[in-house]
């Protein structure tokens, strides 16, 4: 007659592990919905905790670099110092016992990512770093807030991350992920699916070469009052003057 009298067996079953330490069930496919939720909510508190109420988003080439050639290294430069100024006069540099408005928000990456994480850091501001998963992994740059510096799994959540505090959007050269980004805002601002928002485009002569966007308006494939829906700057405190001109000391809007 067999033994029954341990329970080893049972306890070593997966299926008697507590779900929050079942790594291999919350890794499964009938858990995607489970760890979406929780992508949200662990950056959603994190925030919340650091008073963060409004960001200033930040797009750009992972592949700008300080000591690159031109025009990589302008861009870079103009990249940091726009986001020195917004940490400066926006709000940012609050202690704490405040709302914090107008926070630097990048990709967390390299290059353009790195520079507006950098300016930030150079006046002493929190900014914020959103990170993703890739093939060849991605590291953060190490100029965002440690606190602040949070990875993603899905491209998805870390957009929504992107989009739900953005109280601006500055938008630099940048490659096929940047004109991803770029064109997820606008599409979001042009369907009403976003609170209305400031969206300055820097480098005209970059972005009209790149992209007709008046042929755009002339097919008729979009409305030419869409062309309204973002300005040009050329340099970092162009780029500022004109979000503040398009109210972004006013404070976030609601959706």
């Amino acid at each position: 007659m067999t033994d029954k009298s341990g329970n080893d067996a049972q306890k070593a079953s997966s299926s008697y592990s507590l779900p929050a330490h079942d790594r291999e069930f919350l890794l499964g496919d009938t858990m995607r919905g489970v760890r979406f939720l929780l992508e949200y909510s662990k950056a959603d508190q994190v925030l919340r905790d650091w008073k963060v109420r409004s960001t200033i988003v930040v797009f750009g080439s992972a592949r700008a670099h300080p000591n690159g050639g031109d025009p990589g290294k302008r861009w870079y430069e103009t990249a940091r110092e726009f986001a020195r100024i917004v940490s400066r006069e926006g709000g940012a540099l609050d202690d704490g016992s405040r709302e914090r408005h107008n926070v630097i928000a990048t990709g967390g990456g390299p290059g353009i990512m790195e520079a507006a994480n950098r300016g930030a850091s150079d006046v002493g501001a929190p900014n914020i770093g959103y990170n993703i998963t890739l093939p060849l992994e991605q590291d953060p740059n190490p100029y965002s807030t440690p606190d602040l510096t949070f990875q993603f799994h899905y491209f998805a959540m870390r957009k929504m991350h992107l989009a739900m505090r953005a109280n601006a959007l500055a938008v630099f050269p940048g490659g096929f992920g940047t004109l991803d980004e770029m064109f997820e805002i606008l599409t979001l601002r042009q369907t009403e699916k976003m609170a209305e928002l400031p969206i300055v485009i820097v480098d005209k002569a970059y972005w009209t070469s790149v992209i007709n966007f008046e042929a755009l308006a002339d097919a008729g494939t979009i409305n030419r009052e869409d062309l309204d829906l973002f300005s040009f700057a050329d340099s970092a405190q162009e780029a500022w003057d004109i979000l503040v001109a398009h109210g972004v000391m006013d404070g976030p809007k609601q959706a």
